[in-house]
């Protein structure tokens, strides 16, 4: 089952080749930790493309990756320092793979001058599975004698009208 509560993850890493294969591990072991093993693939696929991007073009390999789960959906965030690096050029390849597989995408500058691309995968929190009704087992069991009607002893004294109790008070 999905679980709703919001996870975080951050990781700084300087890209390498070597690098790009633990980083998708790193983020496969966080899906599966927060029980999104259906996101595995498209998350480390799309963030190993962007990383080896960013290896092959970025002249600052020094990169920030973060994942948000809100219970609906898993957006994942790399930044990179790089500001001569141009996404409508170098990485405009992962980015038409990014819109096709991902339900929404972006890529927004920050104020040292660097970019944060972003992608984002929607997901059900506490998928149900329906309940399969059983059918009752037999069973033995020792039939029971319907109670008997039994006179009742008389404890108390009779009951006084609510007449006589007035008389006697007077």
């Amino acid at each position: 089952m999905k679980t709703a509560v919001p996870c975080y993850y951050h990781l700084d890493v300087e890209v390498s080749p070597d690098r790009v294969g633990q980083v998708s591990r790193i983020l496969a072991a966080h899906l599966k930790f927060w029980d999104l093993d259906n996101l595995v693939q498209p998350v480390c696929g799309g963030a190993e493309m962007l990383l080896k991007a960013i290896d092959e073009h970025a002249t600052d390999k020094n990169t920030s990756i973060e994942m948000w789960w809100n219970g609906q959906h898993l957006i994942t965030a790399i930044g990179d320092n790089d500001r001569a690096l141009r996404p409508d050029q170098e990485l405009r390849g992962c980015l038409e793979h990014l819109a096709a597989v991902s339900d929404g995408w972006g890529c927004c500058a920050t104020e040292t001058g660097s970019k944060v691309i972003w992608f984002s995968q929607r997901a059900r929190a506490g998928e149900r599975v329906p309940l399969v009704p059983t059918a009752p087992a037999p069973q033995e069991s020792e039939g029971l004698e319907v109670p008997r009607e039994e006179r009742v002893t008389q404890l108390a004294a009779p009951a006084v009208l609510p007449d006589e109790v007035l008389e006697d008070a007077r």
